[in-house]
């Protein structure tokens, strides 16, 4: 994907087996960030990072969703440990990475870390990927939701 497309058309199941459609995403903006796997250090740090930051995106009026092809499961546990304010889904088959152009990194031995910014439309204004720069995604997402509202 790149700046100036649109939100997929996707319904994952979440961390309580509900399907989330991504027409739910519309009307607001959102965040939509992949990242490798539940309870690893990275993906644990960048969760926390969303987490900490919550009410600063609710103050954007943006909606935050996590991805990874974990379990609905791993993820309940993930969220409850974590105490995650946010929904994760669960992308088993990759299909809507796929959708979403995130290939595995380090010689397709890693699945990214990609971070997406949508406006309330659904048309991509950022777009941020990073295997390391764990809370750069959350930062750059304030920033970029912060410009949105700007040019309001």
């Amino acid at each position: 994907m790149k700046v100036g497309d649109l939100l997929p058309s996707f319904s994952l199941p979440d961390q309580d087996w509900n399907n989330l459609e991504s027409s739910v995403l519309l009307g607001a903006p959102c965040v939509v960030y992949f990242y490798p796997r539940d309870e690893t250090p990275g993906c644990t740090k960048q969760a926390c990072s969303f987490r900490n930051n919550f009410a600063m995106f609710e103050k954007e009026g943006a909606r935050i969703i996590g991805i990874s092809t974990d379990s609905p499961e791993s993820h309940l546990i993930f969220k409850e440990k974590y105490n995650l304010p946010y929904t994760l889904l669960s992308d088993q088959d990759s299909k809507v990475h796929k959708l979403f152009g995130v290939k595995p990194s380090l010689f397709g031995l890693l699945p990214s870390r990609v971070t997406f910014v949508f406006d309330k439309d659904g048309v991509l204004k950022f777009k941020f990927n990073s295997q390391l720069l764990f809370e750069t995604h959350v930062t750059n997402s304030l920033e970029e939701l912060k410009k949105l509202q700007t040019s309001v």
